[in-house]
């Protein structure tokens, strides 16, 4: 979602904000700007509703006071108020020193914008963060001195914030944080901070994560403070940004490039976690309590791999399980020993957040899966296992989404043979079944290039489409039905399959698009029977003789690779190759869908 990035250097500031902009493109945004020192102490300002490249160009054509290295940029994901130039930040005060950038909601903005206005203030935009400038400009006039300013601004909002304050008449730079994620760090290149650590990784080694109540002033030495008084600060991360390529490597998008990196992800995670399964050393390496049973937490992709897990200590383990949609959980009740496993891919997920501040654990405890290991939910966790996808750039999910199962099926095998509810050696059955797995993703993507793109001018038109699967294959239908929806735009549910005849089944007429995960079992072709005696065209996805035969079913020895247990997992490429191939039909950006963010930092 929104993004953060700011620096002080002796080299100028204007090509490092936009290339540190750029890294965070991937998160989603509709409006982007900067605000850099000039050196004769005024602010130079841009902003656009369109890509960082026009910043970039703007810059480029600057003609004003030649411009220093000290500088603010940011990328808006729209909140509060529309998508325009006036509402993109940076955001300043009445007179122009101080520009604020901010991810987070300000709840009380309302009413602190009336109070600002009755006192003479003059807003510029119709956007909440924008009275965060208003706040330090009336405390700088009282304390004089900007980390005072901002420390007293603060305490005069409610809701969440990352705050980067920058004073054009001095330089001095002053961050914020509340509830909502900011780093900051220091190198011989200079002082940077920023919500990501991947948009100044290359500038830095290490870094500190900000807490909630944090105040820091960004000068030669950092000054932590909280609540005006001095505190200690925390200690520092090691980056582990390995300098990896963002590039497309000869593919078209982004998302292209991940769907074909996920063999490569799952050999080296298996590779990876393999070895510490059977003798359950990987689940013990977590330092847990003992549970009774498991609840998955999560939104989106996220919620739908956590479903697989649980469904995967059931299957293994007959251990009781549920999903819990973290928007909705604040008043669930957790039953004594439960192992919550809270999942986000950026591990910064509001409403992830949001839902463990509500939870009362009790004698439950909570595992964090991420792809992030130093973000909010990594640190705030009991433990936290890495599912190291790597980076991904495109907005809808796709290799997380398997790094993500691979990783959480890993620990749930080595769980159970910890608890000793499944011996050694069935432990090893299975994760042979695991290593399975990035051959079934290969085979699966030269199955569905071959056999979706023929399909796609016979459904470009459709309106609407039904995903339909039985047992472990229901929640990669909800998977298939979520990635078409993210990407062409077009309406579509899924279903239990055997849920069709109560209700759905009326949705469907002649031409309508079923897509039908078949993993076996015996009961969906009377499911089949009814959508084609409708006239609903069928797109089973299954084993040989399928409309797609991409299951490891189809091959010439059946390779199941845990398709009873934890579910098809190879299915998704399909489902994934499906949804960005009708988009790009429909002339849609696959790795920008509109309205969507990759990290969602508001609830």
């Amino acid at each position: 979602m929104c993004g953060i990035v700011a620096c002080r250097m002796d080299e100028a500031a204007g090509p490092f904000l936009i290339d540190a902009l750029k890294l965070l493109e991937y998160r989603g945004y509709d409006s982007a700007g900067v605000a850099i020192r000039t050196l004769d102490g005024t602010m130079a300002s841009s902003r656009t509703t369109n890509r960082v490249e026009t910043l970039e160009r703007q810059l480029d054509e600057w003609a004003g006071p030649a411009l220093s290295g000290t500088g603010i940029g940011h990328t808006r994901w729209a909140t509060h108020g529309a998508v325009t130039e006036s509402n993109a930040h940076p955001h300043a005060d009445c007179r122009q020193r101080v520009s604020i950038v901010h991810n987070g909601i300000i709840e009380n903005s309302d009413a602190l914008r009336r109070q600002l206005e009755q006192t003479g203030h003059l807003f510029a935009s119709e956007v909440d963060s924008e009275v965060v400038s208003h706040l330090i400009e009336e405390e700088l006039l009282i304390t004089g001195d900007l980390r005072s300013a901002v420390t007293a601004a603060t305490l005069r909002l409610h809701g969440s914030w990352a705050i980067v304050a920058l004073d054009a008449e001095t330089g001095r730079m002053v961050a914020a944080a509340h509830r909502s994620p900011l780093l900051v760090a220091r190198s011989a290149r200079g002082v940077f901070a920023a919500s990501d650590i991947n948009a100044i990784a290359e500038f830095v080694d290490e870094f500190q994560a900000m807490t909630d109540g944090d105040v820091v002033e960004l000068g030669e030495e950092f000054v932590w403070t909280r609540s005006g008084a001095h505190s200690a600060a925390p200690a520092y991360a090691t980056s582990n940004w390995s300098g990896v390529t963002h590039g497309l490597a000869g593919h078209t998008d982004y998302m292209s490039k991940e769907i074909a990196e996920q063999p490569e992800t799952a050999a080296r995670i298996i590779d990876r976690l393999a070895p510490m399964i059977a003798d359950g050393s990987l689940w013990s390496g977590l330092n847990l309590p003992p549970f009774e049973r498991v609840a998955v937490l999560g939104c989106g992709t996220s919620l739908n791999a956590g479903r697989v897990i649980a469904n995967a200590f059931g299957a293994l383990g007959d251990v009781p399980n549920s999903s819990l949609i973290a928007s909705e959980a604040s008043s669930a009740i957790m039953d004594p020993r439960t192992l919550v496993i809270a999942l986000s891919q950026s591990g910064e997920t509001a409403d992830v957040l949001r839902a463990i501040d509500d939870l009362d654990l009790g004698t439950s405890s909570l595992m964090a899966l991420t792809n992030s290991e130093h973000s909010t939910l990594a640190r705030r966790a009991d433990s936290m296992l890495n599912c190291n996808a790597g980076p991904e750039i495109g907005v809808a999910a796709t290799k997380t989404f398997v790094a993500q199962v691979i990783t959480g099926v890993a620990m749930a095998l080595s769980a159970l043979a910890a608890t000793r509810r499944i011996d050694r050696d069935y432990a090893r059955r299975q994760t042979d079944d695991l290593r399975r797995i990035p051959d079934l993703l290969a085979h699966a993507i030269a199955a569905s290039q071959k056999a979706i793109p023929p399909l796609i001018e016979e459904i470009r038109d459709a309106q609407g489409f039904l995903f339909l699967g039985r047992g472990a294959g229901v929640v990669y239908a909800a998977e298939g039905a979520l990635k078409l929806k993210e990407l062409s735009y077009r309406w579509a549910e899924h279903y239990p399959a055997g849920e069709l005849k109560h209700g759905p089944l009326a949705l469907v007429e002649a031409g309508t698009p079923v897509v039908v995960i078949d993993s076996g079992d015996r009961r969906i072709e009377s499911n089949i029977s009814e959508v084609e005696a409708r006239g609903g065209r069928i797109i089973r996805i299954g084993g040989a003789g399928s409309t797609i035969p991409a299951l490891g079913l189809s091959l010439g020895t059946a390779m199941p690779g845990g398709i009873d247990r934890w579910g098809p997992l190879e299915s998704v490429v399909p489902l994934q190759i499906l949804a960005r191939d009708l988009a790009l039909a429909l002339g849609r950006d696959v790795d920008k869908p509109r309205n969507l963010a990759k990290s969602v930092t508001v609830e």
